[in-house]
């Protein structure tokens, strides 16, 4: 996924300020696709000045105030046409991993406290995201238009349940540090 179009959908779904974008990106957007503050405004720029999206017209005076952005015909189709696109799964990139094949070379020492430190945000995660399915997605009801939302967010279910799962496990099988041999 990019940036653009990211940025796309979320204004698709109501348009906002690169400020309230920035807000949803943190609470939905943001927990697969994160962006900084400066990132939006520079990309609603290009946005802007590609015919894609445009600021909303203001009532009163302009300094001060923010702009409003709204997602033009030009936009809805680059985002249908990426929509559709065939897209190959990426490698991982994780440094947490490239970490343990570096201590099967050096060493263990000092991996544990960092493998519990992500077992417990792992953790946390998950519960966050759970709490979400429960607040939006009760168990049973079905509201339309919903299914590809729940789509994503069962998806990170799934990866941080995997994460939990694999990270107690290895905690678990970690060799012991060679000062607590004794």
């Amino acid at each position: 996924m990019s940036l653009p179009h990211a940025i796309l959908t979320a204004l698709l779904e109501k348009p906002s300020s690169g400020l309230e974008l920035t807000r949803r990106f943190d609470k939905s957007i943001g927990f697969f696709w994160s962006a900084t503050h400066q990132q939006i405004y520079r990309e609603l720029g290009r946005l802007e000045s590609s015919g894609l999206i445009r600021a909303l017209p203001q009532a009163g005076p302009v300094r001060g105030q923010k702009k409003e952005y709204k997602v033009l015909p030009a936009g809805r189709a680059e985002l249908e046409r990426w929509t559709a696109a065939a897209d190959d799964p990426r490698p991982v990139r994780d440094p947490l991993l490239l970490r343990l094949r570096a201590a099967a070379v050096v060493g263990t020492a000092g991996l544990d406290a960092e493998l519990r430190r992500h077992l417990a945000l792992h953790r946390e995660r998950l519960a966050h995201y759970e709490e979400i399915e429960r607040r939006d997605f009760p168990a049973g009801e079905r509201r339309d238009g919903d299914p590809l939302q729940h789509a994503v967010l069962r998806a990170g279910i799934g990866l941080e349940t995997f994460w939990v799962q694999w990270l107690a496990e290895t905690v678990a099988t970690l060799p012991p540090a060679p000062e607590d041999r004794v």
